[in-house]
């Protein structure tokens, strides 16, 4: 009966979408405000029936109800409990489910906290993203039902991917839907503008927190599956620039983009046009990387549906989304009034520069990603574009964005002396210097390019420490009173400090593992010593162990340098007999400076050697530091008061209440 009530709750949601899409955006060109304002109550109740229906799929997970066709493929009664309410959202079906209660999320959110939005504005932004959801709840009932039955129920379920029953990759998902979908908002923003024809710095004021939260939470999506792919995967490696990362990491590029693009238009009034093209673009990208993981294209762990028929319903609601939207930007575009002028050098134009790097980079990615599905498609053959294509491609398009973002927060708005901005950071160029000298040095001259985007990257560290002590005047007046200014600081000033930052911090780390890893592979058995990188590891045991739902061949070795034991990695070959699937499960031993990374495979035959991979992976900590210190960064941003819209500030005399927007 549970199952029914979700799936009733899923049609009421599509009803009440419908509802949403056409009333208000009829109200908001008729300028009638009560049709306007059918969208607050149409995007709660919607929200609300989506929970509904989440809860009654989750239900049945929890209490493993395999009359379900969803929980029977998904699920099992031994599966651990975190993993039986995370398989939810681990297949097709229920991922769908998850997408669009983000979706109704993000709806909601801009129903409830957009309350000093113009009625018209607002009714169309709430118009825009009712048509997504029903375009996205009517794809879920009409292909991907999660609530479908079986008609002879077994006594137990298939299980759940191996690999997809592990904390990181449990909690990936939900991050990185949340970043896909929250760009749906600045879509939506997009399209109403352009309806409007109206694009000003309170649009950007309105549309910039909703690009900010879902770019945080796909820095934090990319980041998980980063790092779950590194301690899983049992490879060593945590990007390999597979085409199913690539589609999460584009939609991150262009929205990066949009953020400061649309700083552009609040302080300047300028680049409105090309903001615009931005949120179209980057929700558009998103709608692509949904449709290569459901069309069949690719055979992935992340790939969940494998139907040409689901493939070509999303394929369609992509062109109608992106052409749709393309179509009216093309129309209504040149009706945008040009903002304010700036001289090439100044804060506008290292924005700009940022933005068409990005841009740039996003069409090399994308480049590298379609070309070989395309030439598959159209002659059958295969090619494969891999990592070499990227690191000559990509990462040289990134150093001197990298260059520009040191420089670009010491410039002034509309006009900027830049001979007098590098000067004040010759300390910091000389740091950088000394830097790449340093790796040159220690690492005996290469890889050059390595050694050069070292050097990038301590530029930008330092150049963002510099730029936050002259904001303070950090020993330029007593200390007492840096201490009153940094405590005055905008809390958006802080985020930008971290953000840039942290992008500092995942570099080194991505450099020092790519560079100058160091791997080795040696047959063992018991008693053997493996040398890697000044460590000696000695294999003691392989023990046999039994896991809740799998059992385990786990190697014991021990970690010595110099004579001094350090521990002890137990690296495991896990065996789930109810797929019948292995998977690796690596040990990682780190001092924060690098990680001790050892996996085991059994032998091929009986009374064969074990085989172990041991890596050292030098300041590869130092990636997913960086990665949480720009989401903290984000975080930041987001809770600076002038970017919450419609929280009112008091002033101290009188009491008043002044929008935010105002300040």
């Amino acid at each position: 009966m549970i199952p029914e009530f979700g799936h009733f709750a899923l049609i009421l949601a599509l009803v009440l979408a419908a509802i949403q899409g056409i009333v208000p955006f009829i109200g908001a060109r008729r300028g009638d405000a009560r049709w306007m304002e059918v969208a607050r109550p149409a995007a709660l109740g919607q929200l609300g029936a989506i929970a509904l229906a989440f809860a009654a799929l989750t239900h049945a997970y929890v209490v493993s109800d395999f009359t379900l066709a969803n929980v029977v493929e998904n699920s099992h009664s031994a599966k651990p409990m975190l993993y039986k309410v995370t398989g939810v959202w681990g297949n097709h079906e229920g991922s769908m489910l998850l997408w669009v209660l983000m979706l109704a999320l993000c709806g909601a959110g801009v129903a409830v906290f957009g309350r000093n939005l113009p009625a018209t504005l607002k009714a169309r932004v709430l118009s825009v993203q009712a048509w997504i959801a029903l375009g996205f709840l009517s794809f879920s009932l009409f292909t991907s039902n999660p609530f479908e039955r079986v008609p002879n129920p077994p006594l137990d379920g298939n299980d759940l991917n191996p690999l997809l029953q592990d904390p990181g990759l449990a909690f990936h998902p939900p991050l990185l839907y949340l970043g896909y979908v929250g760009f749906s908002v600045a879509f939506s923003f997009a399209v109403a503008a352009l309806l409007e024809g109206r694009v000003d710095a309170a649009w950007a004021r309105w549309v910039r927190p909703w690009t900010l939260a879902a770019w945080c939470s796909l820095t934090g999506g990319i980041a998980l599956g980063s790092w779950w792919a590194y301690y899983e995967l049992g490879w060593g490696g945590w990007w390999f620039w597979d085409p199913v990362e690539n589609v999460s990491f584009m939609p991150w590029l262009a929205g990066t983009a949009l953020l400061h693009s649309a700083i552009v238009v609040e302080k300047r009034d300028t680049l409105k046009a090309w903001t615009i093209l931005l949120a179209i673009l980057t929700f558009s990208l998103s709608l692509m990387g949904t449709f290569i993981v459901r069309s069949g294209l690719l055979t992935s762990v992340h790939a969940f549906a494998v139907d040409p028929e689901r493939g070509s319903y999303i394929l369609a609601l992509m062109g109608i989304a992106t052409g749709g939207s393309l179509a009216l930007f093309a129309w209504r575009a040149p009706t945008l009034k040009a903002g304010g002028l700036f001289a090439p050098v100044s804060r506008e134009g290292a924005l700009l520069l940022n933005n068409l790097l990005l841009a740039t980079a996003t069409a090399t990615v994308l480049i590298g990603t379609l070309y070989p599905l395309f030439l598959e498609a159209l002659t059958g053959g295969r090619v494969s574009i891999g990592p070499p294509f990227y690191n000559y491609t990509f990462v040289p398009l990134m150093l001197p964005l990298v260059a520009a973002m040191g420089v670009g927060p010491f410039l002034a708005w509309k006009r900027a002396d830049l001979p007098g901005v590098l000067g004040r950071l010759r300390f910091v160029a000389l740091l950088a210097v000394l830097a790449g000298l340093a790796v040159w040095y220690l690492q005996n001259g290469g890889p050059v390019l390595a050694i050069l985007a070292m050097a990038f990257a301590v530029w930008l560290l330092a150049a963002t420490v510099v730029e936050w002590a002259e904001r303070v005047r950090l020993f330029r007046i007593p200390l007492a009173d840096s201490w009153a200014r940094a405590r005055k600081l905008p809390r958006s000033a802080y985020g930008m400090s971290f953000a840039h930052a942290g992008l500092a911090v995942c570099m080194i780390g991505m450099i020092g593992s790519s560079a100058w890893k160091e791997e080795v592979v040696e047959a063992v058995s018991p008693g053997d010593q493996v040398e890697i990188a000044g460590f000696t590891l000695t294999l003691q045991n392989v023990e046999a162990r039994q896991g809740p739902n799998y059992r385990s061949t786990t190697g014991v070795f021990e970690v010595t340098r110099d004579g001094q034991s350090l521990g002890v990695l137990e690296p495991e070959r896990r065996h789930y007999p109810v797929t019948d699937r292995s998977t690796t499960e690596a040990a990682i031993r780190t001092n924060g400076l690098g990680d001790l990374y050892a996996t085991i495979n059994e032998p091929p035959e009986e009374g064969q050697d074990w085989t172990a991979r041991i890596y050292y992976e030098p300041l590869v900590p130092w990636i997913w530091a960086g990665a949480a210190m720009m989401m903290f960064g984000g975080a930041l941003s987001l809770a600076d008061r002038r970017l919450r819209v419609g929280a009112p500030r008091r002033t101290s005399r009188q009491g008043k209440a002044v929008p935010a927007a105002a300040e």
